[in-house]
C-alpha cells in the first residue's frame, strides 16, 4: 500500500508574492450600479422581489445559496446589504467562497492565476489561507461553531483566541464520558497547538479589508452564513494545519443549521445562485428532512418559491414541460432537475450574478 501524501513537505509561500486577478479598490460592484434587464427577465426578477418581500412581512425565511463567483465578482456590498436590511436570513456557499471572502478581508486580493501556478507547482500552496482558515476552523470546532462562522468570527475580532493545553487536556479527561465530541475536539486542538507551537492567548490577525467580508457582517449582525465543502475541493487542503475532524464538525454544523432554516421554508423563499452543484444537493436533502419532520407534525412543506439563477441559457422549457427524459441532455443540469422536483413553484433565470442581484436588491428598495 502506498503511503499517504506529506504535505509538511511542501514549500509553502507567502500570499503577498501571488498575483491576483480581483482587487477589492477595483472590482467591488456599489449597489447602486445600473443594471437592464430585457422586460421578459424583468418581470421574473419583480415576481421574485415580490414573493421576498411577502415571506419577510410573514416571518418566514429567505435562503440564498451561491456559488463562490458571487464573492470574485465583488457582491460583497450587495450581499451584506441584503441581510443588513432583512431581506436575506441565510446565506450558504461552498469552500471556495469562505477562502474569497476571506482573502479579500486579509489582503484586499483574491483569484490567483490557477494555469500558470499548477505549472510552477504552486497552485493553491500559499502559507496565510491554508494556516489561518483551517486555524480558525479547528479553534471553531472546540467551541462548536460552524464552519462559516469560525472564519466569519475570526475576521471580525481580527484574531483568535488559542486556549492553554493544559485546560484542553483537563477537559479532554473530564468530559470523554459525558461530552466525547468535546473531548475529542478538545484534544484535537491540544495537538494542533503543539504541532505548530502556537502560544496561548489572543492571537492577532489583522484584516485591513474586513468591511469588505459578508462573513464577517454575517457573524456581526447574527445571520447564518453556512459554508458547505467537499473535502479535496480547497486549496486550504494542501496546507498541514487542514484537519479532518475539524473540517467535519464545522461543516456538519453547518449543514444542520441550513437544513434547519429549509425546515422553516414554507411560504419562504429559496434562491440559488451560480451552485450548480453544491446548492441543488444540501437543498434536495435538507427538504427531505424537514418534509420528514413536517410530516410527523401532520403539516407539509408545499408553497416555498424557488429560483435559480446561472449563466447557461436552456432550451428545455422546465417550468412548462416538467422534467425532460433521461435521453435528454437538460436531464443531467443537476442545478435544474433536482429543483422541479423540489415541489412549490421553481423558476430559472439566465443572468450574471452581479446583474441578478443588483436588480433585485434595486427592486426590493426602491420607493
Amino acid at each position: 500500500m502506498n503511503p499517504i501524501f506529506d504535505r509538511n513537505k511542501l514549500v509553502f509561500k507567502r500570499l503577498a508574492e501571488r498575483k491576483n486577478r480581483v482587487s477589492v479598490e477595483r472590482d467591488m460592484v456599489p449597489v447602486d450600479k445600473t443594471v437592464v434587464f430585457p422586460e421578459r427577465e424583468m418581470d421574473l426578477i419583480r415576481k421574485t422581489s415580490e414573493r421576498v418581500r411577502t415571506a419577510r412581512e410573514r416571518g418566514s425565511p429567505v435562503i440564498m445559496s451561491f456559488g463562490a463567483h458571487a464573492i470574485k465578482n465583488g457582491l460583497a456590498p450587495l450581499l451584506t446589504a441584503l441581510i443588513g436590511e432583512g431581506w436575506v436570513t441565510h446565506l450558504a456557499t461552498n469552500g471556495a467562497g469562505i477562502i474569497h471572502d476571506w482573502e479579500f478581508a486579509y489582503l484586499g486580493e483574491t483569484s490567483e492565476y490557477v494555469k500558470e501556478n499548477v505549472g510552477r507547482g504552486q497552485f493553491g500552496i500559499w502559507d496565510e489561507t491554508g494556516y489561518y482558515i483551517n486555524l480558525a476552523l479547528n479553534v471553531g470546532a472546540f467551541e462548536g461553531l460552524g464552519y462559516g462562522e469560525s472564519v466569519g468570527k475570526m475576521i471580525f475580532n481580527e484574531g483568535l483566541q488559542i486556549p492553554e493545553t493544559s485546560l484542553l487536556y483537563k477537559l479532554a479527561g473530564e468530559k470523554v464520558e459525558s461530552d466525547p465530541g468535546l473531548a475529542a475536539s478538545a484534544a484535537d486542538l491540544a495537538g494542533v497547538i503543539n504541532e505548530f507551537s502556537l502560544e496561548p492567548g489572543f492571537m492577532s490577525i489583522p484584516h485591513p479589508w474586513k468591511k469588505h467580508s459578508v462573513q464577517s457582517a454575517a457573524w456581526e449582525l447574527g445571520v447564518n452564513f453556512t459554508g458547505h465543502p467537499m473535502i479535496g475541493c480547497d486549496i486550504i487542503y494542501t496546507h498541514p494545519m487542514n484537519h479532518g475532524a475539524a473540517l467535519g464538525r464545522t461543516a456538519l454544523r453547518d449543514f444542520l443549521l441550513f437544513a434547519s432554516s429549509v425546515s422553516r421554508l414554507d411560504h419562504g423563499v429559496y434562491l440559488s445562485v451560480g451552485s450548480a452543484v453544491m446548492s441543488p444537493m444540501i437543498f434536495e436533502k435538507s427538504l427531505s428532512m424537514a418534509q420528514n419532520i413536517a410530516i410527523q407534525n401532520m403539516t407539509r412543506i408545499d408553497n416555498h418559491f424557488i429560483l435559480v439563477v446561472d449563466l447557461a441559457g436552456l432550451e428545455w422549457d422546465w417550468e412548462k414541460d416538467g422534467e425532460p427524459p433521461p435521453d435528454n441532455p437538460a436531464y443531467y443540469l443537476r442545478f435544474c432537475k433536482t429543483f422541479s422536483r423540489m415541489g412549490g413553484e421553481m423558476y430559472y433565470l439566465t443572468a450574471d450574478n452581479r446583474d441578478f442581484l443588483l436588480a433585485l436588491y434595486q427592486e426590493l428598495t426602491q420607493d
